[in-house]
């Protein structure tokens, strides 16, 4: 029995955490209340209150529950002795642009950073955790960059963290642009071409005087 009322505590709490991507993405952050969520998950707030402290608190569940595509890519494909760091760094993109456009929860999730969230004092944490994950990733692509210079793979007056903020732009201009209008274009396909291209011009680009 208590083995049962967990695995329902379980299941409700997932529910919950899935109707929240679902009405979030739908409404908005500021526009969604807990009650909203507990009449769509059909459960009652104290169900919600008994999992989650607030609304921010349920936002933080929902982001741990699917890191950001950037993060978790260069999580899973970066390895710091591999001896062509610049491939890495173009497929763990790539994979990242495959992660959003085709999983439904890390592209909602996504929405709704970019677009459904007003980074207010109600929603102050959810920011720092969008900061830290950007930090994160121009870490790991800063690593990566410095590395591709080290191995012969860039030019030696190529500059690590310039690179590493202009591929990140790039990726978020990318997943802006897509989630505006994914019909514009294969978020996947085109992405990975201007990714090329940019990596490319980093190989080819003569120093500055």
């Amino acid at each position: 029995m208590v083995r049962k009322t967990k695995e329902e505590a379980l299941e409700t709490r997932t529910r919950i955490l899935e109707t929240a991507e679902q009405i979030f993405s739908e409404q908005g952050v500021s526009h969604t209340s807990l009650q909203d969520i507990a009449a769509a998950a059909n459960v009652t707030r104290g169900a919600i209150y008994w999992h989650f402290k607030n609304k921010t608190d349920l936002l933080d569940a929902m982001l741990q529950r699917v890191k950001m595509p950037i993060e978790d890519a260069l999580e899973r494909s970066c390895d710091p002795n591999s001896p062509d760091p610049l491939g890495q760094l173009c497929r763990s993109a790539v994979d990242a642009l495959q992660m959003v456009s085709e999983g439904d929860s890390a592209q909602r999730v996504c929405e709704i950073l970019l677009f459904k969230c007003e980074y207010v004092a109600e929603t102050a944490d959810l920011r720092r955790h969008h900061i830290e994950s950007r930090k994160i990733a121009l870490a790991r692509y800063e690593e990566g960059f410095r590395r591709a210079i080290e191995l012969g793979q860039l030019p030696s007056h190529a500059d690590a963290r310039t690179a590493a903020i202009g591929l990140h732009s790039i990726m978020h201009g990318l997943f802006m642009d897509w989630m505006l209008d994914p019909d514009e274009f294969d978020l996947t396909k085109v992405g990975t071409q201007v990714i090329e291209d940019f990596l490319d011009g980093l190989r080819q680009r003569p120093p500055r005087v």
